[in-house]
């Protein structure tokens, strides 16, 4: 999204859900981020979400039929006149492994479900206002996932004589899943690493993925690159990327400056919210401009942050079967040297 004369900020701090626990954004985090624009911002976090960057960021929740709960945004404007602002919700869609926002005020299904509190603000310079989105799921409501944005938009007249009239807008995204008590499981497969070199020798590894969840991904992470007392990295892996449910894509992590060609050990760690998965491959750079075979990828064994404690019980469990085996044949040892 191109923004033109206003440099609009876009301040998430996370989800207000049913649950009991918020946590509150602090004032400051508004003014650390201001432009000179319109923002919109989310106002509360539940505690549990606490270490969860993306439910900070988007509106992230999974809702059983016939439930309805609030979200309150601010809108804020930074700029030295008044604003008037539209507030509204929109449709979206994940589409070619990005998240697509519909045009104006295209409505899908969730969009139909969210209703705001005001439709309108008018903001004097340095202003900000609350506002209330209501999302109200109709108790015959299909299960799975669907997408909406929230939207804080300011527009111009047009010029004089006619022409086309500038809009400018800001969102917030919401991820909403609709089905029984327990939300579905994310999770995802990296399936495979391919080293690239670009036409102006720039080099990059390509991750193919796999969201083998029931929610939808918004992938980032880093790579790192050894060979014997070689290191190089961490390189970022370029965000946008998002994958629905079932959906296979792929990241890329550009390197930011030349290494040997190889072989290198690569390793590319990847995270959405608390979903994060770690794999290696040994991958060698094209010479020339091209791309190198995909390597298949291993993968560390990884669980979400809400199922590490019964991992850890499982791993004490196996402790003691262990302790239990030895020592049983250690009996049976005593036992023929006796």
């Amino acid at each position: 999204m191109r923004l033109h004369n206003l440099l609009a900020w876009l301040l998430v701090a996370g989800a207000l859900t049913p649950a009991t626990g918020m946590l509150h954004a602090p004032a400051s985090a508004a003014a650390d981020q201001r432009g000179n624009g319109i923002g919109i911002r989310l106002v509360d976090a539940p505690v549990q979400a606490r270490a969860d960057s993306r439910a900070r960021r988007y509106i992230v929740d999974h809702l059983k039929p016939g439930s309805v709960i609030h979200r309150r945004v601010e809108i804020a404007n930074t700029t030295h006149s008044p604003q008037r602002v539209a507030v509204y919700p929109a449709a979206g869609e994940i589409r070619d492994r990005t998240f697509q926002f519909a045009p104006g005020r295209t409505a899908n299904e969730l969009s139909t479900w969210t209703s705001m509190s005001r439709d309108e603000v008018t903001l004097a310079p340095q202003a900000h206002s609350m506002v209330t989105a209501t999302i109200d799921v109709p108790k015959n409501a299909a299960p799975g996932e669907r997408y909406a944005m929230i939207w804080a938009e300011v527009s111009g007249d047009p010029p004089p004589g006619g022409g086309l009239r500038e809009v400018n807008r800001v969102g917030v995204r919401i991820y909403l899943s609709v089905g029984g008590d327990n939300a579905p499981a994310a999770g995802f497969t990296i399936d495979s690493l391919t080293a690239q070199r670009s036409a102006d020798g720039r080099q990059s590894v390509l991750a193919q993925v796999h969201n083998t969840g029931g929610r939808a991904l918004d992938l980032s992470g880093e790579l790192r690159l050894t060979s014997g007392g070689l290191s190089a990295g961490p390189y970022n892996v370029e965000t946008g990327t998002t994958l629905a449910p079932g959906d296979t894509g792929s990241v890329i992590a550009l390197l930011t400056e030349q290494v040997p060609d190889g072989p290198w050990h690569a390793r590319i760690h990847l995270v959405s919210g608390l979903t994060e998965g770690t794999a290696a491959a040994d991958i060698r750079f094209p010479s020339a401009a091209g791309t190198a075979e995909a390597v298949a990828a291993t993968m560390d064994g990884h669980l979400p942050v809400a199922a590490i404690g019964a991992g850890a019980g499982v791993s004490a469990l196996a402790a003691v079967s262990f302790l239990i085996v030895r020592r049983r044949h250690r009996s049976r040892r005593e036992r023929a040297t006796g």
